[in-house]
């Protein structure tokens, strides 16, 4: 049986968050909104469309949304030839795919700016495949996106695990079937991440790593 071990990027092996965080908070304020950084924050792993309709009022002329979107890309973009992976992020995926996981990534992001994560993870050829931003219609925390990633790796829900940082994340895997695995690197509390389905939490991708043989992923893949 194929397993699969699907990650979310943002915040789960790149320490991009709170540059999301900034980015957003900059591209609504040049665009007249003003939302809290707190809020935009607990946004991050939304899509973008999904990420401005989640924040702002859904009254309000829709007219302006793809320049705030483009203001954020355009803002982001700046720090795309230093994105920061956290430590042991790109050895933890090479360590699953040589116990004979299949190791796929889920992210909302997509196009330069997945091409530049991934350059920050430097996994090697250990990721089999990507379910982008591009390939789903609908991103989390619908299941749509862990879906895609179990097809991309030939496996099924059961015994795959999806690890991520967001209460998206949880929810979207909890959606898909498969057994979640909370992050805190991204900054959402433990308690929020359990109550959106995790089933184990670790600190970061180093903390997993260390930790790998008493997680969902311990013992060799089949």
């Amino acid at each position: 049986m194929t397993r699969a071990a699907v990650f979310d990027v943002d915040g789960t092996l790149a320490d991009t968050n709170h540059l999301h965080v900034t980015t957003w908070w900059e591209a609504f304020r040049q665009a007249g909104h003003q939302v809290p950084m707190h809020a935009v924050h607990r946004a991050v792993g939304l899509g973008a469309e999904d990420l401005v309709e989640h924040l702002l009022d859904p009254d309000r002329d829709r007219s302006g949304d793809a320049a705030v979107t483009a203001a954020h890309t355009a803002l982001y973009g700046t720090y795309s030839d230093r994105l920061p992976a956290f430590r042991d992020a790109g050895r933890l995926l090479e360590t699953l795919a040589e116990r004979g996981w299949t190791v796929v990534l889920a992210t909302s992001a997509g196009g330069a700016e997945l091409d530049a994560l991934l350059r920050a993870i430097d996994a090697g050829d250990a990721v089999t495949a990507v379910a982008s931003a591009d390939d789903t219609e609908e991103g989390k925390p619908a299941p749509d996106p862990v879906r895609h990633a179990l097809r991309l790796a030939g496996a099924g829900a059961e015994g795959a695990v999806f690890v991520g940082d967001t209460v998206w994340d949880m929810k979207a895997g909890t959606r898909a079937g498969v057994t979640c695995v909370g992050v805190l690197c991204g900054g959402i509390p433990r308690a929020d991440l359990t109550d959106a389905g995790a089933t184990a939490i670790y600190d970061d991708p180093a903390d997993l790593l260390a930790h790998l043989d008493d997680s969902p992923f311990g013992g060799a893949a089949s």
